[in-house]
């Protein structure tokens, strides 16, 4: 009978308390449904392919290629640029019965489908030719010249895969995650044990105690991220085309980002309890949306959704150092934005804590 008086008074307690039936029967059901989305749409992802100088059989068969879409360019340095723009994700030039593949190799599937699309459209091609052949009764004509291929790589090597590609967005997930929950247990921890009620008492400044919270964790955020880099390039290998010192920089400014929500996250919440139901609503949308999944696969308004998510400006910024090889210009604009979320958490945090002060 004490045990079900036990249970009893602890289900009154649990269903009294909104905040957790939703983390228990709502958020699985959203999270659940986010996930199927990602993943479909992702079986869907599109390829862009330029072409120059390919006939217009092959060029018809390529456009009949599921998820595929064809551009056609004048010459190679058009298209370089459209590579480098990221408006295509390979070329195919014909020329001296040899076709010549430039891949960006960013993603290794989209190079994959680039070449199993060209080999059937040239499959396709032979058989209709074959085909017109037999019905003239002309062997001689069936004699075709062999055909070439030959691949090319702008940025990273052929030996890249899609784990290499997934490593930027990875990096800035961990980053974010474990200084997320370590600033955010550390300022509630102060919160529930009175010290920061103390604290507020003093004459000491609103802003200055969420700077030294930063400050403080931000040192540490420093070591976390020298480690993550070093070990991702020197222990696992992945294959840097930009400057290492820019991807420290973005991911220490993520890291800012994370103390400054783990912060705001904290002065809301009343036990550890619940600060960790709310990692399933604050980090995991993030990592759907921060390009793991590529975001051209989503509809518009999974899209416009993404760009709330700071991960998805550094993932970006870093996966354009490391497979582009982009300098501060080319990722500047991230930057910015990483810092402005930094600015606003920043002001509402300091906001925020005028709710425990009582002198």
């Amino acid at each position: 009978m004490k045990t079900l008086s036990i249970a009893s008074r602890i289900l009154k307690e649990i269903f009294r308390d909104k905040k957790t039936l939703a983390m228990i029967f709502i958020v699985p059901i959203i999270v659940m449904s986010l996930m199927s989305y990602i993943f479909k749409s992702y079986s869907n992802t599109d390829v862009n392919i330029g072409t120059i100088n390919i006939s217009q059989q092959v060029e018809s068969n390529l456009k009949h290629v599921k998820n595929i879409d064809i551009k056609k360019y004048n010459n190679e340095k058009d298209a370089n640029n459209a590579l480098k723009e990221n408006k295509i994700d390979s070329f195919i030039v014909y020329k001296d019965n040899k076709y010549t593949m430039v891949h960006a190799n960013i993603d290794a599937s989209k190079t994959s489908m680039t070449k199993a699309a060209l080999q059937t459209a040239l499959t396709q091609t032979t058989i209709k030719n074959l085909s017109s052949v037999a019905e003239k009764v002309m062997p001689a004509q069936m004699k075709q010249p062999k055909v070439q291929f030959a691949n090319e790589y702008r940025y990273v090597s052929s030996n890249t895969n899609f784990f290499d590609k997934m490593m930027p967005t990875l990096m800035a997930f961990f980053v974010f995650f474990f200084v997320f929950l370590t600033s955010g247990m550390a300022l509630l921890k102060e919160r529930t044990t009175g010290t920061l009620d103390r604290l507020l008492a003093t004459p000491v400044k609103r802003s200055e105690i969420i700077f030294g919270y930063t400050l403080s964790y931000g040192a540490m955020a420093v070591i976390q991220t020298v480690l993550i880099v070093l070990f991702t390039i020197n222990i696992l290998n992945i294959e840097v085309v930009g400057s290492i010192w820019l991807i420290l920089l973005t991911t220490f400014l993520l890291s800012i980002v994370a103390i400054a929500a783990g912060l705001l996250l904290s002065t809301f919440v009343k036990s550890e309890f619940q600060l960790m139901q709310f990692i399933p609503v604050v980090v995991i949308p993030q990592i759907f949306f921060s390009g793991l999944i590529p975001l051209d696969s989503l509809d518009t308004w999974a899209k416009v959704l993404s760009f709330i998510f700071p991960i998805k400006y550094a993932s970006e910024a870093i996966s354009n150092v490391m497979m582009r090889g982009f300098t501060f210009s080319g990722i500047s604009i991230d930057l910015m934005v990483i810092i402005l979320f930094i600015v606003v958490l920043t002001t509402i945090n300091i906001i925020g804590l005028k709710r425990y002060r009582k002198v």
